[in-house]
C-alpha cells in the first residue's frame, strides 16, 4: 500500500484502451478517463485475462469485475458527461451493447463491428461520420466515441421519487419511552428539508401495531383525517390523494401528528407489530401513486416472526443455513423490487437470537437495517440523527436494470451482490442504488481470445432519477489477453480478489456448508501460489523459499482474515443477528471499504498530533499486537467499527488533552465521545474521525478501549494477523500452511 501510494499518491492515473494496473483505492489519487472507464466504476481482478481456458483454470486466479455503476468521484476528477438520447450514435442491434470505444469501425464508417456478439451493425445515415485512422473524425465531440463512461437521459419521464415514514406504535413501542426521541428527530429533518431545494417532496405518514393508520394531509383540511385499516391479511388502501402531499403543503400538518404520536395510549388488541406490515403498506402507498421512492420505518417493539415464514430452528438444521431468506421475504422484495421501494428499517429494540432477523427486505431493496440500543442515551441519538440525515440525503437511483456485456468469447458464469438473482445473470434487477452500491460479476471462457482484439466489459445501468427523469449510465473497460500465464499474475490485483472471493463467499453461504467455503478459500489460494511457482518463475528457487507475485502477495493475509471472519468462522459470542448483518452489508461493499474491513486501518495518534495535523494513512500499522505499546494511544477503523485504544502507561498530560482526566482508571470504557478541547490533539482526533466517518457504511459510535479490560475482545478480531478469538489461524501460521501444501502440489 505505501509503495503505491509512493507512485500514484497525488498523480493522475489515465484508464487508456488495454488498461494497466490501477492505483489501489485506498490510493489518493486522480482518475481520469481516457477511453476505458476508470477504477472508480469497474476494477478487475486481474487486467490481463489468460487468452485459453486451460490457461485460465490453471492459474485459478478468478476472471472477474467488481462494478460500482454510481461510484462517487474525487473532486477534481471530471464528472460523467450526459447525452441526450437522440443525439448518441446508436449501438448494436443485435446484442443491444451501446456505443463505445471498443467498437471498431469498417467500410469508412459505414458500419461497425461488435466485440460483444462479433456482429456488423450499419450506422443510420442521420449519425453518419467519415474515419481517419480507423477512429471517426467527430470522435473527440462524442462522449460514446472517446469516453469509456457517459450518461444517455431517455426521452420519457416517470414519476418523481416520495417519502414514505412508518412508526411503530404498539405497545412495546409506546411503553419503550424512544417515540418521543424518534418524533423530535423526524420534526427537524421535515424542517430542513424544506427550508432546502426539497420542499416539493412528496411524503406520506402511517402508524401502525397490529393494524394499519394512514394519515390524510390534505392541506384544505382543518385537521388530518385517521384511517384505520384492520384486515391486513389483504391490505387494500383507500383512494384518497391527501395520502402523498408536497411537504412545502403538508409540513405543519405532518409535524402536529407527530408531536401527537408519542401521547398515544396503546390498545391491548393491537399490542404487537410485526415490521413487515409497515412494509407491504407503504408498497401499496407507492403503487396506488405508480411512483418509486424510499419507505423509513421506525420499529420499536420486539421483533416478531410470523408463522408462515421459515421456522427459527432452521437456523440449527444441518440441511439449512442461518442466511437463507424466507419465502415471504423473497416475495414482498419481489414487489418493492418492481415498484422501485427502498426499505430503511431502523430497530430500536435489541434480541440478538431467534430467527425473526428483520434486514431480509431493507438489504435486497438497497436500503438497510440499523439496529440502536436506546434512544435514552446522547452517543445513541447522535448515531440515529446522523443515520436518519444520511438516509434521506443520500441520492438514489431508482427501479434499475442492470446489463452486462462482455466479448463474445467469454461468458458470465456467476454474479455476486445484494439482490434477488434472476434466471439471467447478466441482467440484474434493483429497487434502488447509491454510490456505495457494488456487484461483481465472474467469466469463463466460450473459446480461446483473441490477442489483437482483447477483452471488452460494459456495464449498462438503466434507472430512474429521484426526480423522474430516466436514464441509462454506461461503462466500458477494455483489457489485454495473453497466451504467457505471467501477464495475469503480473497484473492481477490483490484488494480486488478480496473483494470478488468476499461477495463470491458470502452469497454462496446461503446454500453451502461453511467449512466447504472455508477449504474453498485455502486451496484456490493454494493453487494460485503453486501454479505461480512451477509456470512463472524466471530464476530457480530453494525448496524452502516462499514464492509470489509481486501485486499479490497481501493476499494470503487476506484471504485468511476472510476465512476467520464471523461470518464463515463464528465465536461463541457470535450472535446470528449480528453475522446475518455483517454479511448483508459485506455484499454490497465497494472494493475500499471490504479491503479496510478485512485488514483494518491502525493509527498512532501520539507523534503525529503535536502539530494538529492528522495522521497521514501511510503510517498505518500492521494488524496485530505486537504494534502496539502501553505508552501509545490508537485509533483503529474498518467501516463497520471505530476504536480508540488507550495504553496503561499513556502520559498523564495525554490523558488531560484528550479526555479531560489525569487517571487511567478513572477513564470511561465503551461507546463515549470524548470532549471536544482547545488543544492541538483533541483537534487532531476529531479531524481523524470526521475523515473516516466519510468512509464508514453508517455512523459510527467511538468505542474507548482500555489496555487489559474487558473489551479488549472487540479489539482482538481486528489484529486479523494474530489468532483470533473464535479460533482462526494467525497469518504466519496460515502462511507455512499455503507455502507447504503448495509445495506438495509442485512437487507432484
Amino acid at each position: 500500500m505505501n509503495e503505491d501510494r509512493a507512485q500514484w499518491e497525488e498523480k493522475v492515473f489515465i484508464s487508456g484502451p488495454r488498461v494497466s494496473v490501477p492505483p489501489l483505492s485506498t490510493t489518493p489519487c486522480t482518475m481520469e478517463d481516457g477511453g476505458s472507464a476508470t477504477a472508480r466504476f469497474i476494477r478487475c481482478t486481474c487486467y490481463c485475462f489468460p487468452a485459453e481456458a486451460q490457461s485460465a483454470q490453471q492459474s485459478h486466479v478468478p476472471l472477474a469485475a467488481v462494478v460500482c455503476p454510481l461510484a462517487r468521484q474525487e473532486s477534481g476528477e471530471r464528472q460523467v458527461p450526459l447525452c441526450e438520447a437522440g443525439e448518441c450514435v446508436t449501438g448494436c442491434r443485435t446484442c443491444g451493447a451501446f456505443m463505445c470505444p471498443a467498437m471498431s469501425w469498417q467500410d469508412c464508417g459505414q458500419r461497425f463491428y461488435c466485440p460483444f456478439c462479433g456482429e456488423l451493425t450499419e450506422v443510420p445515415w442521420q449519425s453518419y461520420q467519415p474515419t481517419n485512422k480507423g477512429r471517426r473524425v467527430d470522435w473527440e465531440k462524442r462522449p460514446e466515441l472517446s469516453l469509456g463512461s457517459y450518461e444517455v437521459l431517455e426521452t420519457q419521464k416517470g414519476a418523481a421519487a416520495v417519502l414514505v415514514l412508518a412508526l411503530d406504535v404498539s405497545v412495546g413501542a409506546i411503553s419503550s419511552g424512544q417515540l418521543d426521541s424518534i418524533c423530535q428527530q423526524l420534526c427537524s429533518l421535515l424542517v430542513s428539508l424544506e427550508g432546502s431545494d426539497r420542499s416539493d417532496l412528496q411524503v406520506a405518514l402511517m402508524t401502525y401495531d397490529s393494524r394499519i393508520h394512514v394519515y390524510d394531509l390534505s392541506p384544505s383540511l382543518s385537521r388530518p383525517h385517521m384511517m384505520i385499516l384492520t384486515d391486513t391479511d389483504e391490505l387494500e388502501l383507500p383512494v384518497r390523494k391527501g395520502i402523498l402531499v408536497p411537504l412545502q403543503h403538508c409540513r405543519q400538518t405532518v409535524e402536529s401528528i407527530l408531536q401527537q404520536i408519542p401521547l398515544f395510549k396503546a390498545e391491548s388488541q393491537g399490542s404487537l407489530g410485526s415490521q413487515d406490515l409497515p412494509v407491504l403498506a407503504g408498497l401499496k402507498i407507492l403503487q396506488s401513486a405508480g411512483c418509486p421512492g424510499k419507505l423509513l420505518v421506525f420499529h420499536s417493539s420486539p421483533l416478531v416472526e410470523a408463522t408462515h415464514k421459515q421456522s427459527s430452528l432452521g437456523f440449527f438444521t444441518a440441511n439449512k443455513s442461518i442466511f437463507q431468506v424466507p419465502d415471504a421475504s423473497t416475495s414482498l422484495a419481489k414487489a418493492c423490487v418492481n415498484q422501485g421501494c427502498s426499505v430503511q428499517l431502523f430497530v430500536f429494540s435489541q434480541q440478538d437470537v431467534g430467527g425473526a432477523w428483520p434486514g431480509h427486505i431493507p438489504f435486497l431493496t438497497g436500503g438497510k437495517l440499523i439496529c440502536y440500543n436506546s434512544l435514552q442515551s446522547e452517543v445513541e441519538r447522535e448515531r440515529f440523527c446522523g443515520d436518519l440525515r444520511t438516509s434521506v440525503d443520500t441520492e438514489m437511483a431508482y427501479k434499475a436494470q442492470l446489463r452486462l456485456f462482455v466479448s463474445k468469447e467469454l461468458c458470465v458464469s456467476g454474479c455476486y451482490g445484494s439482490f434477488l438473482a434472476g434466471p439471467d445473470s447478466r441482467c440484474v434487477a434493483l429497487a434502488a442504488v447509491d454510490w456505495r452500491a457494488t456487484l461483481a460479476f465472474e467469466f469463463t471462457h466460450n473459446k480461446c481470445l483473441d490477442e489483437t482484439r482483447g477483452v471488452a466489459i460494459q456495464v449498462a445501468l438503466s434507472y430512474s432519477s429521484p426526480g423522474g427523469h430516466r436514464k441509462t449510465r454506461v461503462h466500458t473497460v477494455t483489457l489485454g489477453c495473453s497466451h504467457n500465464l505471467l501477464e495475469t499474475f503480473r497484473t492481477s490485483q490483490a484488494e480486488t480478489l478480496l473483494a470478488f472471493y468476499c461477495k463470491k463467499m458470502y452469497c454462496r453461504a446461503l446454500e453451502t456448508p461453511l467449512q466447504c467455503l472455508r477449504e474453498q478459500l485455502q486451496m484456490e489460494v493454494t493453487e494460485v501460489l503453486a501454479c505461480y511457482r512451477k509456470h512463472c518463475c524466471t530464476t530457480s528457487v530453494s525448496p524452502g523459499q516462499l514464492v509470489l507475485p509481486h501485486f499479490l502477495k497481501v493476499l494470503p493475509v487476506y484471504v485468511n482474515s476472510l476465512r476467520k471472519s464471523e461470518v464463515l468462522l463464528p465465536g461463541l459470542r457470535s450472535s446470528v443477528h449480528l453475522r446475518m448483518r455483517l454479511r448483508a452489508l459485506s455484499v454490497s461493499m465497494d472494493t475500499r471499504s471490504i479491503a479496510l474491513q478485512f485488514y483494518p486501518l491502525i493509527l498512532p495518534l501520539l507523534g503525529s498530533a503535536a502539530s494538529g495535523s492528522v495522521p497521514p494513512i501511510d503510517q498505518g500499522l500492521r494488524c496485530t499486537v505486537s504494534s502496539l505499546c502501553s505508552e501509545g494511544l490508537y485509533l483503529f477503523f474498518s467501516p463497520l467499527e471505530m476504536l480508540l485504544w488507550v495504553g496503561s502507561r499513556v502520559p498523564v498530560q495525554t490523558l488531560n488533552q484528550l479526555f479531560n482526566t489525569s487517571c487511567f482508571t478513572s477513564l470511561t470504557s465503551g461507546e463515549v465521545n470524548p470532549p471536544c478541547l482547545v488543544n492541538p490533539l483533541s483537534a487532531s482526533l476529531w479531524n481523524l474521525i470526521r475523515v473516516l466517518q466519510s468512509w464508514a457504511v453508517c455512523s459510527l459510535t467511538l468505542k474507548v478501549v482500555k489496555e487489559g479490560d474487558g473489551y479488549e475482545e472487540s479489539l482482538q478480531r481486528l489484529l486479523v494477523e494474530d489468532k483470533s478469538p473464535n479460533g482462526g489461524a494467525s497469518y504466519p501460521d496460515f502462511l507455512f500452511h499455503l507455502h507447504v501444501n503448495s509445495l506438495r502440489r509442485v512437487v507432484g
